[in-house]
């Protein structure tokens, strides 16, 4: 039995999952599996993954399902106390898997560790993320997670760990849900169990892939139900306020292209007083200059410079 599960949803990144699996395999803590779920990818990163000859790493098949899907299979194939997820085109530093076993062992009782973690902008150009109410510096239990948890996250996927009891507890990622699935079940944890962090960076979230958002993809979305959270939102404002971003994110998407009946659908549930002025500004404007502001995003971003039009 492994300490650490490392799991790996693969899907055509057939330009980054050789450098994101030497990453997984360069790690100073060693007991550790790695299990890449392949799901049905159409390029070389199948064969690219079979190039490695480690044990450690263990390949799975399945049929195109999505993200959700994959980590799933991963979950219930993996033997370790611990799941660290890792996304198919970032990087670990060789202390990641170290931090996060030391930190478990300081904080035994919490359903999520996590790194602190840099995003990769351009080549050469990298951002630090930070969080409301937490110095860099502080290393132990979050005190406030809603808070905390913007204008960054601090639950990127590829930065954390979660024990396996707290996942089959929790039910796991919703195979449903296409877009921020993420998002669902790192929030379902976070309001039942204690966050903990550490003060070390030791993970690279590759965030040079330019915005894909189409008219087309965007009302395909399959998003999580924030019904579920309604009855706690109630009890706790921080919760809301922290909801309320992501329902005020999907609405501005679905009416940048169009979809103004999508929009009202989240924009319904948000309280007024989370609508800023600049947000209440955007929505005052035409989509097809919200359009323009996507296609300068993009522009700028190959820049290393990154702004968001939802908040």
């Amino acid at each position: 039995m492994a300490f650490f599960s490392v799991i790996i949803p693969l899907y055509n990144k057939e330009d980054y999952i050789e450098d994101t699996i030497k990453s997984a395999l360069n790690q100073t803590f060693t007991d550790y599996e790695i299990l890449v779920i392949n799901d049905e990818s159409t390029d070389k990163s199948k064969d690219l993954v079979l190039g490695f000859t480690s044990e450690k790493i263990h390949l799975y098949n399945q049929k195109n399902q999505g993200v959700s899907v994959a980590r799933n299979l991963g979950i219930e194939k993996s033997k370790g106390k611990l799941i660290a997820f890792l996304d198919a085109d970032d990087l670990w530093f060789p202390n990641h898997l170290e931090e996060l076993s030391r930190l478990y062992h300081n904080f035994p009782h919490c359903g999520i560790y996590c790194s602190r973690y840099k995003i990769k902008m351009t080549k050469n150009h990298f951002q630090i993320p930070y969080f409301n109410g937490m110095d860099n510096s502080y290393n132990g239990i979050v005190k406030n997670y809603f808070l905390s948890n913007s204008p960054f996250r601090v639950t990127w996927t590829s930065s954390l760990a979660i024990p396996k009891e707290v996942l089959k507890k929790t039910g796991g990622f919703t195979p449903e849900v296409s877009n921020g699935q993420d998002l669902e079940l790192w929030t379902k944890i976070g309001i039942h169990y204690p966050i903990a962090v550490t003060d070390q960076i030791t993970a690279i979230y590759n965030n040079t892939i330019l915005n894909s958002l189409s008219k087309k993809n965007i009302n395909s979305m399959k998003l999580m139900n924030f019904d579920q959270f309604k009855i706690l939102e109630q009890q706790n404002s921080f919760l809301k306020n922290f909801l309320d971003l992501y329902r005020i994110e999907y609405a501005l998407r679905f009416y940048t292209f169009g979809y103004r009946d999508r929009k009202n659908f989240y924009l319904k549930e948000v309280d007024k007083q989370n609508l800023s002025l600049k947000i209440r500004f955007l929505f005052c404007l035409p989509p097809f200059i919200l359009r323009l502001f996507l296609k300068l995003k993009n522009t700028l971003k190959k820049a290393g410079v990154d702004f968001s039009i939802y908040g």
